[in-house]
């Protein structure tokens, strides 16, 4: 059984720690790997990048394996999230030996980060290591393949994308190989996800399901109304990012994987117009954790999985902000998609 998300990669578990309130509008996101780590690498094409532990996914370098990867607020300051996770790794005996004694270990926890920097009210509310560490717990205490939360949680707490409510998506598919590719997104892009004269998302009129249905223009009208008020409240947004990470249980090389990696930022820019300006720090990490070997001899056969990685980025990030409920705090209003063009969708039910 599928939930069409990350966590359809067996193995793979999804952890938030979610922070709101008294200055508060940020989180952490952790993607915990199976026992023995996945393969890893990292894309990153934004300008403006906040990371951490990247270098060790080249595959040049010695690294071959990892056993979380972070996903967190706070800009630069909410890296440190990270540090939580590799305590509690360390404190499992999980990371790269260094000596003779099992538990001499070195957890390598690449990360990123998204700028939500004051959004709450209070610049200095910003993901730490108990975030962290909270974020990790909650992902080893769910159930294999269970259902992950979307919307404004974890890294997507304080998200936004341009104008709108940005926050975490996800999506999973099935390729005829019986492969699994899968994504998840935490949408904060300072370009928009909507095309300003349709109120289309750009996302959906790339997943190539059917006709895509357009808002009353008086619908519309009133969205882009109401977000142009808001917007002007706000404090101008200097920086973004959009994250992902893009995962599949198929046997990839660091090489493969970084490919993969790469491949899937073609997703955020079907999905985000403008992309990777030097305002975002977009960063896409990719997982395989090399359960299904890829057809052998056959030197095209990951193409099917990299076209796939890209596709389920760019339906994650439409769940993120089809997804994301409108936020109003002390550091600013952000309107949530489905609350400006959800009629159109209340219409439907009624109808039926």
């Amino acid at each position: 059984m599928t939930v069409d998300a990350l966590t359809d990669v067996p193995g793979l578990r999804v952890g938030h720690a979610t922070r709101t309130g008294d200055g508060w509008l940020t989180g952490t996101t952790v993607v915990l790997a199976p026992e023995g780590g996945a393969v890893a690498a990292v894309d990153v094409r934004g300008g403006g990048p906040g990371t951490k532990e990247t270098d060790a996914l080249d595959p040049r370098n010695v690294v071959q394996r990892v056993d979380a990867i972070v996903l967190t607020g706070g800009s630069a300051y909410g890296l440190d999230a990270a540090s939580g996770v590799m305590a509690w790794l360390e404190e499992r005996g999980r990371g790269v030996p260094v000596g003779p004694d099992p538990a001499h270990v070195v957890p390598v926890v690449p990360a990123a980060c998204v700028f939500d920097l004051g959004r709450g009210g209070d610049f200095r509310a910003r993901p730490d290591a108990a975030t962290g560490r909270a974020a990790v717990e909650a992902a080893a205490a769910s159930e294999p393949g269970a259902i992950v939360p979307e919307g404004c949680v974890g890294a997507g707490t304080g998200a936004a994308v341009g104008d709108l409510k940005g926050g975490v998506g996800t999506a999973g598919v099935v390729l005829d190989s019986g492969i699994t590719v899968a994504a998840l997104v935490v949408a904060n892009a300072l370009g928009s996800a909507m095309d300003p004269e349709t109120g289309v998302l750009y996302g959906e009129l790339f997943q190539g399901r059917g006709r895509v249905e357009h808002p009353e223009p008086r619908v519309h009208a009133a969205a882009r109304r109401r977000l142009a008020e808001s917007a002007a409240k706000n404090a101008p947004t200097p920086l973004n990012t959009t994250l992902a990470v893009v995962a599949t249980d198929a046997a990839l090389t660091k090489a493969q994987a970084q490919k993969l990696a790469g491949t899937a930022h073609d997703g955020i820019a079907r999905a985000v117009r403008p992309v990777h300006l030097l305002n975002d720090g977009d960063t896409v990490f990719a997982l395989a954790t090399g359960a299904r070997p890829l057809v052998p001899d056959h030197p095209l056969a990951l193409n099917d999985v990299l076209a796939a990685g890209a596709d389920v980025v760019t339906r994650a990030i439409v769940r993120a902000v089809r997804s994301a409920q409108s936020v109003q705090a002390a550091g600013g209003m952000w309107l949530g998609y489905e609350e400006l063009y959800g009629e159109r969708e209340r219409r439907r039910e009624r109808e039926r």
